[in-house]
């Protein structure tokens, strides 16, 4: 119902702190305000935690990390605070890049020295607007990893999470000051819990087609590929409250989903080297731009498909994907040890993909720049056999929300601060600027993790205080 109601004159129950959403953000507030001495309960839709971490690569951008030196990769936050920026356009907030540039390290190093998740670098390809490799993954590279791993680190630190629980309102003062939530159960029994302060990590609106369609209309017949439970309470909740929303334009998509098996493809099988086709066996666009963006380009082809056209050299690495290994399990991978095999596996004409095949590959001999703006190098040549696969694009979650400082504390529209009120994840405005082109690799789980781990800080620092 998403409602902000004045508070009853009593409640069924009491705690310090309620978080809502057990995602990467709350489990990381949790895992926070446990650690600083607060008693949080996690409320929870699903059965078990899923939410839009379970459908991510797991893939957390920080720099300056033990990782990166171990490996010699030079990386700071400065840098790191930069890229994102360059990526939004000068969008973004700067103190809040700052903030989660910098917060972004010792976030992984706390997750992967206190809980135990063995992090390591991706150093055998980057990702599309960073300046250096930094991208901390789990062994699966798979986001599924990352939250049993969350949920399992909660488990061990007596967090206590209801599950199969949906909150349906607040309860507020006229001051904005939260006082309680009333949440229904998988049983359909009802109840009402009082708290000193809240933390909202209930990501963000992409499952709610009203929501998009209104917000971003370019993706509103898009094929979402988020979580169903991302319905926009935090953005319903904020307006209710009158607080600030900002972003609410901004979205992550990806351009290379396959279909009709709707698994995602690493993005480095054109990072690497690959480029994308249409049904007509053309190229459309600078594909290194970014995946987010390239969704929008995908949708616009006809049959608002294309093909991500790469080699075995390529594969190899994309192997190290568990969403790669499985599409190719599943059959998503078109192989021929010519480009004219390949161009009738794909069903497009083969002088077409052999133009731009071509064309792509000679560009590489002088690094040179195509009529898109696309710089090739040489060290990506394609050898035989080549591979496609059959893509679309989609929405995966979206980057608006509500406005929050240094500390995760949610403002009001006039700036002030609500007095106990908290967001992360995808339920805060991030740091990808207006729109899908703002979106820099990572940044979903760069917000998740370091603001949740903040919000957790600071809405245990308010309860000392309190």
């Amino acid at each position: 119902m998403s409602q902000v109601l004045p508070p009853p004159a009593t409640f069924d129950a009491e705690v310090p702190l309620i978080i809502i959403g057990a995602g990467a953000a709350g489990l990381c507030a949790a895992l926070a305000a446990k650690e600083a001495g607060a008693e949080p309960i996690v409320i929870e839709r699903d059965a078990v935690p899923a939410g839009s971490t379970a459908l991510s690569a797991g893939l957390i951008p920080a720099a300056g990390t033990r990782f990166q030196r171990a490996k010699g990769i030079d990386d700071n936050a400065a840098l790191f605070a930069e890229d994102i920026q360059r990526k939004a356009h000068g969008e973004n907030d700067p103190a809040l890049v700052d903030v989660v540039a910098r917060e972004a390290g010792p976030t992984v190093e706390w997750l992967a020295d206190v809980y135990g998740l063995p992090f390591d670098v991706i150093d055998n390809f980057n990702y599309p607007g960073h300046s250096a490799m930094r991208m901390h993954g789990l062994p699966t590279r798979a986001g599924a990893e990352l939250i049993d791993r969350l949920r399992s680190a909660a488990e061990k630190a007596d967090v206590t999470i209801l599950t199969e629980s949906r909150v349906e309102a607040l309860f507020a003062d006229a001051d904005g000051r939260m006082r309680g939530i009333e949440l229904t159960r998988a049983d359909g029994g009802r109840e009402t819990i009082a708290c000193e302060a809240l933390i909202l990590a209930c990501n963000g609106y992409g499952g709610n087609a009203a929501l998009v369609r209104e917000l971003i209309p370019e993706m509103a017949d898009a094929l979402y590929f988020g979580h169903p439970g991302n319905q926009g309470d935090a953005v319903l909740w904020g307006r209710a409250l009158g607080a600030q929303l900002s972003r609410l334009s901004a979205y992550q998509g990806h351009g290379s989903v396959a279909t009709p098996h709707n698994i995602l493809i690493t993005w480095a099988v054109v990072a690497e080297g690959g480029f994308q086709v249409n049904a007509q066996g053309r190229r459309f666009s600078d594909e290194t731009h970014g995946y987010s963006e390239q969704a929008a380009k995908v949708l616009r082809q006809p049959g608002e498909i294309a093909f991500d056209v790469f080699d075995a050299r390529i594969a190899d690495i994309a192997r190290q994907f568990e969403d790669f290994r499985a599409a190719e399990k599943g059959g998503a991978l078109l192989t021929a040890d010519t480009l004219e095999g390949l161009a009738a596996r794909m069903r497009v004409p083969a002088d077409a993909l052999m133009d731009e095949y071509k064309e792509s590959e000679d560009l590489k001999t002088r690094n040179g720049t195509d009529r898109f703006g696309r710089v090739f190098r040489a060290e990506q040549a394609l050898k035989p056999p080549f591979h496609a696969v059959k893509v679309t694009g989609a929405l995966f979650h979206t980057q608006g929300g509500l406005v929050v400082d240094g500390d995760a504390q949610v403002r009001r529209q006039d700036g002030s601060l609500f007095p106990n009120l908290f967001a992360a994840g995808g339920a805060a405005a991030g740091v990808s600027g207006e729109t899908a082109a703002g979106y820099l690799s990572g940044n979903g789980l760069l917000t998740a993790t370091t603001l949740g781990r903040l919000a957790g800080r600071s809405a245990a620092r308010l309860l000392r205080v309190g």
